[in-house]
């Protein structure tokens, strides 16, 4: 293989694309919109930086291997600042909850609220080191490419009780609810059920006491800038602003892509890390394999869907760390409609991020960036008109964090705006305005998802939340190191 295309230019494109480069393929990374990024997108407004998302940067090692592959470091490029503590967990009573991996301070803040659970939450460590040794260090950046690796991996699956579901592992060792929310709702960061999915996603817990919570100073922006810098260091070419229109097939093989701008270019490989339905039905319709494969891919399980307000105000907040978690009054009810019943409710629970209490650079002196996400259903279980929608909720959720947090919250807006499940359609491609892709439920895992190597193309790969091993930013970036290897031979 001499060259390679990459439809798409998020963090798991570019992390694809620096692996071919840096093994000697000359690599085109073609992305539809003005700014590298995918859903890290980010936009400056009235002297505010906001990030799209995503802020929660986990095991930066797999970020510093690209960088290591050509000898460089990353920290050339880009900064990365701890986060502590990793969030700030806030119920409608007035509990909080500091979480981190200071293992004295976490013991003294379960103990608060239920002595007996210190225990059970060791065991539940223990627990955690090993499906994250199985789930991640053994699996986590390699191909699930025929069934057979699915059955060499279930043993190991089966030792930890993976057809059990997150919340009912931490349940079996934890009493206190506030507790087994605390350390379950880890999953709704990869577009996961707690109540569902599978039990070997409390990995996600080991790997935040392992490596930390970082931030990339001046925003998650920035490590994807830094990304681009390399790629090009390396002689990589990336084109922004020039959807692909097609790619093009003969027989198994893909010959080339062509943008809606009319550029055409032959390669020997294409990745994608579009939208997984999105390349099937739309960019492979030339191709009948392609159009039965987004035949399948439609009738499964995805993700819900965000609603993101973005505000800047006047004042500092050092009482507001950089994450928070505002619990709603209900927790597997509120799941169960969005996840289930397709119903927006009353009643929500937030993620609040605010970049500024870590990074004074994300907002003018003497203010604040923050932003606000609500998990909502998916356009196809929930297809209302947003545009009558979003400034309701928007209100609400201002009202509720005024309310909860910040006093006279409304007073000191001075720029806002929302991102809703049609922005995720419209400006990702996202299949029904998903946030995540396929649901990470047990049967939409490893082999059961988007193979990284299609499996009648063969020159055609996928990268990304949509392929194995999942959305997140350790995700993505393993996601690109297994298709690599099958790229460059080195995968079976």
């Amino acid at each position: 293989m001499k060259r390679a295309a990459v439809v798409g230019a998020g963090l798991g494109g570019l992390a694809l694309a620096i692996r071919l480069q840096s093994a000697g393929v000359e690599t085109v990374v073609l992305e539809a919109r003005d700014k590298p990024g995918g859903r890290a997108y980010f936009w400056e407004r009235d002297g505010f930086t906001f990030d799209a998302g995503p802020t929660v940067i986990t095991a930066p090692e797999v970020l510093e291997e690209l960088w290591q592959l050509s000898g460089r470091r990353m920290a050339d490029d880009v900064r990365l600042m701890p986060v502590t503590p990793f969030y700030r967990l806030f119920w409608p009573d007035g509990t909080r909850f500091d979480y981190s991996n200071d293992d004295h301070a976490l013991a003294a803040e379960i103990a608060r609220l239920e002595p007996q659970d210190v225990a059970g939450y060791g065991r539940f460590l223990e627990y955690s080191a090993g499906v994250y040794e199985e789930g991640y260090v053994k699996l986590g950046h390699v191909a699930f490419q025929d069934f057979m690796s699915m059955v060499r991996a279930a043993p190991a699956l089966a030792k930890y009780g993976a057809w059990r579901s997150v919340y009912a592992k931490v349940a079996s060792f934890i009493r206190n609810e506030k507790l087994r929310q605390a350390f379950s709702f880890h999953t709704l960061l990869v577009g996961g059920n707690p109540m569902t999915a599978s039990s070997i996603y409390a990995l996600i817990h080991q790997l935040e006491r392992k490596s930390g919570v970082w931030w990339a100073e001046g925003g998650t922006n920035q490590l994807v800038a830094a990304m681009v810098r390399h790629f090009e260091r390396l002689g990589g070419t990336i084109r922004l602003g020039d959807p692909v229109e097609r790619i093009e097939t003969l027989g198994d093989l893909v010959t080339g892509v062509r943008t809606m701008g009319g550029h055409e270019l032959q390669v020997d490989a294409v990745a994608c890390n579009a939208d997984v339905v999105h390349s099937y039905r739309d960019l492979l319709k030339g191709s009948r394999s392609s159009q039965r494969a987004a035949q399948r891919l439609q009738r499964k399980r995805f993700s819900p869907s965000l609603f993101v307000v973005h505000f800047g105000v006047r004042g500092t907040f050092p009482d507001i760390p950089h994450h928070s978690i505002l619990f709603g009054p209900r927790y597997q009810g509120l799941l169960e409609d969005i996840f289930e019943h397709g119903v927006l409710s009353e009643d929500f629970s937030l993620y609040l991020h605010h970049p500024s209490a870590s990074d004074a650079s994300m907002a003018p002196e003497g203010h604040s960036t923050f932003y606000a996400l609500a998990p909502v259903p998916h356009l196809g279980k929930f297809p209302a008109n947003w545009d009558e929608i979003t400034p309701i909720l928007e209100e609400r959720i201002l009202t509720e964090i005024q309310r909860r947090l910040i006093p006279d919250l409304k007073d000191r807006i001075v720029t806002k705006f929302s991102y809703a499940p049609p922005d995720f359609r419209d400006d990702l491609g996202a299949h029904m305005g998903s946030a995540f892709s396929l649901e990470p439920i047990l049967t939409q895992s490893a082999w059961f998802r988007t193979h990284n190597r299609d499996d009648a193309i063969h020159n055609l790969f996928f990268v990304g939340a949509g392929t194995h091993p999942g959305a997140g930013i350790p995700g993505v970036v393993g996601s690109a190191k297994a298709t690599a290897a099958l790229m460059l031979g080195d995968g079976k």
